[in-house]
């Protein structure tokens, strides 16, 4: 079975072809979808996307262009809405300096809580890296030694 794990169903551009979207993704053998979360205050959105159809699930994070929004969620409310049977993964979290526009500190916090969560829940992480190979290397070796996560 092929899977589409990393796809953003929730967008607005496939709000109005979103049965469309799914059933081309079908007709070609995508047996399964993980619509994948980019700002947890808007998981709600996520997550009635993947209720929505029984083939597609999701994942909750902060992607790290939006993680200077989000600060104040930690692994606990992670953790919390990790627990519903729709959420396959943790994340879209990480680092993204391409840009280097967005407060870098903001994107490590953020990207500590979600592998505190992976590790917590034993759900994957979903890692976004965008040249910060040195930083993403470092963090993921310290929180390495902390104790094993999916990922």
């Amino acid at each position: 079975m092929l899977i589409d794990r990393h796809c953003h169903l929730d967008f607005p551009d496939f709000a109005s072809e979103l049965d469309d979207v799914v059933g081309r993704a079908r007709e070609v053998g995508i047996g399964r979808l993980v619509t994948i979360s980019t700002r947890v205050r808007k998981h709600d959105q996520v997550r009635a996307v993947a209720e929505r159809f029984d083939d597609v699930f999701c994942s909750v994070g902060t992607h790290p262009h939006n993680a200077h929004e989000e600060l104040d969620i930690g692994t606990d409310e992670l953790l919390k809405l990790a627990a519903h049977p729709k959420v396959v993964a943790i994340g879209e979290a990480g680092l993204d300096y391409h840009y280097d526009n967005l407060p870098r500190y903001a994107q490590e916090q953020g990207f500590r809580a979600h592998v505190a969560a992976a590790r917590q829940s034993g759900l994957p992480l979903v890692i976004h890296s965008r040249e910060a190979d040195d930083d993403m290397a470092r963090i993921l070796e310290e929180e390495s030694g902390k104790g094993a996560f999916p990922a």
